[in-house]
């Protein structure tokens, strides 16, 4: 199971996300105390930093 992403939960409570390696299947588990805090902001971050899309073209028309 790889770390692919950060979920906030309705309560505000945070939980990892992780896609199986042998198929795919994702799956969630709430952070816990000894998680490492600068690796989960990473995560959350993550969709920041490498956006899907090209930022340069919004607002272009």
């Amino acid at each position: 199971m790889e770390p692919i992403a950060i979920e906030v939960r309705q309560d505000g409570e945070w939980a990892i996300v992780h896609r199986c390696a042998g198929c795919d299947t994702l799956r969630t588990n709430r952070i816990a105390g000894d998680d490492h805090e600068l690796a989960l902001l990473g995560l959350a971050l993550r969709p920041i930093a490498s956006p899907a899309f090209p930022l340069g073209d919004l607002g272009r028309r």
